[in-house]
């Protein structure tokens, strides 16, 4: 199901004022360059808009700034990552001073991630062949 208007315009402005740290790691992650994984920036999923999604993993990956340690932001990342786990969706946090101090550091993250858990179906299984039962 495709995303309304307005969520699809609101993440091609997204796209277009990504943040230092959103750069950096977009330039780790685009054309495959990580372990052949496609993700995409800014991806409209239900209503939220993710900073990058990788479908083959499931994987949200949201790079956080200083303000996700303040105020009302734990309790509503928290919100949102339960909304992405309840439908079957991971949600990885780097904070954006990790990727500002060392080169790779976002990448490297997910990298480890990639590494402990095993791939998980991204939707349902094609079907079966034959017809026997």
């Amino acid at each position: 199901m495709r995303p309304p208007l307005e969520r699809r315009l609101t993440a091609q402005r997204f796209r277009r004022e990504l943040t230092l740290p959103e750069v950096l790691l977009w330039q780790e992650l685009k054309g495959r360059r990580l372990n052949g994984l496609q993700f995409r920036r800014q991806h409209p999923v239900g209503p939220y808009i993710l900073d990058f999604y990788c479908q083959t993993l499931r994987l949200a990956v949201e790079v956080d700034g200083e303000q996700h340690a303040l105020d009302e932001h734990p309790a509503r990342d928290a919100k949102r990552d339960a909304w992405f786990a309840q439908r079957g969706i991971d949600t990885l946090r780097i904070a954006a001073r990790d990727i500002l101090e060392s080169t790779g550091g976002g990448s490297g993250r997910i990298l480890e991630y990639v590494r402990a858990r095993p791939l998980r179906p991204s939707g349902p299984p094609p079907p079966q062949r034959g017809g026997g039962s």
